[in-house]
């Protein structure tokens, strides 16, 4: 696996290294060596999957507070997406910057996102699935989340919204 810096302290884009023959391919997505050496998380405690039907839909932006903080490992399993982590750590040296990546079904890549960082993503095709760990279960008493077009972030979403929750267009903007 080949393990990318991004420009959000603490978050990394991992590629798998794909071994391809006329039978197919062979990737390994998970190590927890290469992980733990490159001082992530390695233990992961609930696995999440969701479908979006529609290109444009977004979901996000999410995160859990105090104990409850979660890193989470996002992968894209069908179709493709535009995934935003948004650093919400007040201490971080990014605090309130964020960066997309494309991930997709062909590409295999993963989004590592550090506890304190908003996540959230924008569907490129329909019918796109996104996988993702987590090392915290889910907590609603310790779920918040910000607004996907707050102009205290200015988040360059790649489309239109089309399909937004209630609860998503409802989070409030810190500015």
């Amino acid at each position: 696996m080949r393990f990318l810096p991004t420009e959000i302290d603490g978050v990394w884009i991992i590629e798998p290294e794909a071994r391809e023959d006329h039978r197919g391919l062979f990737a390994r997505v998970w190590c927890e060596e290469e992980f733990a050496a490159h001082g992530l998380a390695t233990r992961f405690v609930q696995a999440n999957t969701a479908l979006s039907l529609r290109r444009g839909t977004l979901r996000g932006m999410h995160f859990q507070t105090g104990a409850a903080a979660e890193v989470k490992l996002v992968r894209c399993t069908q179709g493709a997406l535009f995934d935003v982590a948004l650093d919400m750590r007040p201490d971080s040296p990014t605090f309130r910057r964020w960066t997309g990546v494309d991930l997709s079904a062909d590409d295999r890549r993963m989004l590592y996102i550090p506890a304190g960082c908003a996540h959230g993503y924008q569907t490129l095709t329909d019918n796109a699935e996104l996988w993702y760990g987590t090392t915290h279960a889910y907590a609603p008493a310790s779920a918040t989340g910000v607004r996907y077009d707050d102009p205290a972030f200015a988040i360059a979403w790649p489309e239109a919204v089309t399909v937004i929750s209630d609860a998503d267009a409802a989070w409030p903007h810190v500015s």
